[in-house]
C-alpha cells in the first residue's frame, strides 16, 4: 500500500559548497526526469558531470549580483519551496506568479567552521557566512510536509533509495528526520558564527550562549544501564576522545569516555615521560620515567589494586615494552598520541582492551569553556590552565625545601590538580606514593592516603612506610593543622598548599614543631 503522506519530486534546487557525491546524484534526478535548477559552481559542476540544468537566474529572470551574495533571495525560488500543497490559495498563487513548485532542496553552506579552524582572518570568516544557504535549508524544513530537504551528502542515498521504492517520491517520515537534520544543522552554524563574534569582541560569557554538538556515538547506556546516553563532539579543537581512533575492543561506555578523557588530561600536563592509571575520575597512580615503560611501572605501583580495571594514559606513544607490560594486567581503556604497529600486534591479543590513539596531546595552557548541567541551567567556567612554577613558591615555614623536595612538590601539586576534592597527594621521585580523594574533610583524605599506602606496601611485601621521605600536595588550604599533621606523623618532609585559611599561622606553627618545609602555592585546584 503506498504511503498517503509520498510526495513526488520533480524540480530540485542544487547549491552546495561541498560538492561531494553531488555529481552523482544530479544523474540519478536527472535520469528520472527531476529538472534542476542550480547555481553558480554548483551547476558548472553538474554540467561537466553531464547534467543539464537550469541556472537559478534564468527561472528568476534577475542575475546574481553582489559577487554572488545575492542570487537564491527571490519569491519566485522561496515562493516555490514555501507554497503548501495542499493550499489552494497557495497553488492559485504560484500559478499567476508563474512560479513552479520545488520538491526538493539540496544545499550545504559556505565552509565558516572549516575557515575559522584554519586560522582564517575577520574578514574571511565574514565572508564565509552563509546567508542563502540557511534561509534555503530553514524554508524548505518548515515545509517538510511537501518538500524534501538534503543538507549533508551523507544523506543523499535515504532520498534515492525512496525515490527508488516509492515512484520518485519521498515519504513523510524521512522528510520529517531530514527536516530535523536540517535544523539542527543551521542551528549549529549560526551556534559557531555566534560564539566566534563574541569572541572577536572578547566576550567570553554572552549574554546568550550557544552550544552544538555532532553526535559520534549512542551509547550503551549511561552512568548507570537504567540511563541513556550519547557522545557528542563539540568544534573544540583539542586532542582527546573525541579526536581519538579507537583500534581495537569493546564499544566505549559513558564511563570509560569520562574517564579517559579525565586520564589523558592529566598526563599532557608532563613534559617528561608520563603515565597515569586513573579510576573512576580519579588517578590512582602518576609517574614520570626516563621511557613511558619505566612511567608505567612506576604509576603501577602506587595503587595496583585500584588499577584493576583502570584507564592507563601516556604522553608518549605507545611502545612494544610498554605494551607487553600493560598487557599483564586486566584494563579497560589505553590512550596514547600514537601507537606503534608493534604495541598494537600486542595489545592486539587482548581483544577486550580499548586501545586509542588520540592523534596528538591536548595543550594544558589552552583556553576553553567547560560545562556542567544544572537542574534548568548549566555553570560554564574556564579550562583550569593555571601552572605554578618554582618561583611562584612563598616559603612560609622556617626551614626551606631542598631542590629535589621542591621539584616533588611542583610534581604533587599537578597530579593534585587532577583528583577530586579535598584531595591529598603524597609523592618521591616524580611518583605518587599514595592519593586521598574526594573526602568530604581533608584530614580524611590525608588518612585515606597514608592507608592506602601501607596497605599497597604490605602487599608487595615491603617493610618500610612508602610515605616516609614523601612530599605532600594539597589542592586548597589546610582549614586545621590535622592534616598537616597526619602528613608529617606518615614521614612526609614537606608540604604545598595555598594558603588563606583562618588558621594558616597554626597550620605553619605545626610544620615548624616538626621540621617540615611549608610553601604556600599562588593557585587552588579544587575539582569537584
Amino acid at each position: 500500500m503506498a504511503d498517503p503522506g509520498a510526495t513526488p519530486i520533480k524540480r530540485a534546487l542544487v547549491s552546495v559548497s561541498d560538492k561531494t557525491g553531488v555529481v552523482a546524484l544530479g544523474r540519478f534526478l536527472a535520469e528520472r526526469g527531476v529538472e534542476i535548477l542550480s547555481t553558480g559552481g554548483s551547476a558548472e559542476a553538474l554540467r561537466k558531470g553531464g547534467v543539464p540544468v537550469t541556472e537559478v537566474a534564468a527561472a528568476t529572470g534577475h542575475p546574481e549580483i553582489l559577487g554572488g551574495r545575492v542570487k537564491t533571495l527571490h519569491p519566485k525560488i522561496h515562493g516555490g519551496i514555501l507554497a503548501r500543497r495542499d493550499d489552494p490559495a497557495h497553488m492559485a498563487e504560484l500559478a499567476a506568479q508563474g512560479i513552479a513548485p520545488i520538491d526538493l532542496v539540496v544545499v550545504n553552506l559556505y565552509p565558516f567552521e572549516a575557515t575559522l579552524a584554519s586560522g582564517g582572518d575577520v574578514a574571511a570568516c565574514i565572508e564565509n557566512i552563509d546567508i542563502g544557504g540557511p534561509t534555503l535549508i530553514r524554508a524548505a524544513a518548515k515545509n517538510h510536509g511537501f518538500v524534501t530537504v538534503l543538507v549533508n551528502p551523507a544523506d543523499y542515498p535515504l532520498v534515492t533509495a525512496e525515490m527508488t521504492e516509492n515512484g520518485n517520491a519521498t515519504t513523510a517520515a524521512l522528510r520529517r528526520r531530514l527536516a530535523a537534520l536540517a535544523f539542527s544543522r543551521t542551528a549549529a552554524y549560526d551556534a559557531a558564527i555566534s560564539t566566534w563574534l563574541s569572541q572577536v569582541q572578547g566576550e567570553l560569557f554572552p549574554h546568550r550562549l550557544v552550544m552544538a554538538g555532532t553526535r559520534q556515538q549512542i551509547l550503551r547506556y549511561g552512568e548507570n544501564p537504567h540511563q541513556s546516553a550519547a557522545f557528542y563532539a563539540s568544534s573544540e579543537s583539542r586532542f582527546g576522545v573525541a579526536t581519538a581512533i579507537q583500534l581495537q575492543g569493546k564499544e566505549l561506555s559513558y564511563n570509560n569516555l569520562n574517564d579517559t578523557d579525565a586520564a589523558f588530561e592529566c598526563v599532557a600536563e608532563f613534559a617528561a615521560p608520563a603515565c597515569v592509571v586513573l579510576k573512576h575520575a580519579n588517578p590512582c597512580g602518576v609517574a614520570l620515567g626516563a621511557t613511558p615503560a619505566e612511567a608505567w611501572a612506576r604509576a603501577l605501583a602506587c595503587d595496583p589494586v585500584s588499577a584493576f580495571g583502570g584507564v592507563v594514559a601516556f604522553n608518549r606513544p605507545l611502545d612494544a615494552e610498554t605494551a607487553r607490560e600493560v598487557a599483564k594486567i586486566f584494563t579497560e581503556v589505553v590512550i596514547a598520541p600514537r601507537v606503534e604497529d608493534a604495541a598494537r600486534a600486542i595489545m592486539g591479543e587482548k581483544k577486550n582492551v580499548r586501545v586509542l590513539e588520540a592523534g596528538g596531546l591536548p595543550v594544558p595552557s589552552q583556553t576553553g569553556l567547560l560545562v556542567r548541567s544544572l537542574a534548568g541551567g548549566f555553570l560554564v567556567q574556564t579550562r583550569d590552565t593555571g601552572k605554578t612554577e618554582a618561583r611562584d613558591l612563598k616559603t612560609v615555614s622556617k626551614r626551606a625545601p631542598e631542590a629535589k623536595e621542591t621539584e616533588d612538590l611542583l610534581f604533587a601539586f599537578v597530579v593534585a590538580k587532577h583528583v577530586k576534592s579535598n584531595a591529598v597527594v603524597f609523592a618521591r621521585d616524580k611518583a605518587t606514593v599514595a592519593i586521598g580523594a574526594g573526602q568530604m574533610s581533608r584530614v580524611d583524605a590525608a588518612r585515606m592516603a597514608v592507608l592506602k599506602a601501607l596497605d599497597a606496601a604490605g602487599k608487595a611485601g615491603e617493610t618500610h612506610a612508602r610515605t616516609e621521605g614523601s612530599v605532600v600536595a594539597s589542592d586548597a588550604f589546610f582549614p586545621f593543622p590535622d592534616a598537616l599533621v597526619v602528613a608529617a606523623e606518615a614521614g612526609a618532609t614537606a608540604v604545598i598548599a595555598p594558603g588563606g585559611s583562618l588558621r594558616d599561622a597554626e597550620v605553619i606553627a605545626a610544620a615548624d614543631e616538626r621540621g617540615l618545609a611549608f610553601v604556600h602555592a599562588p593557585l587552588r585546584h579544587f575539582r569537584h
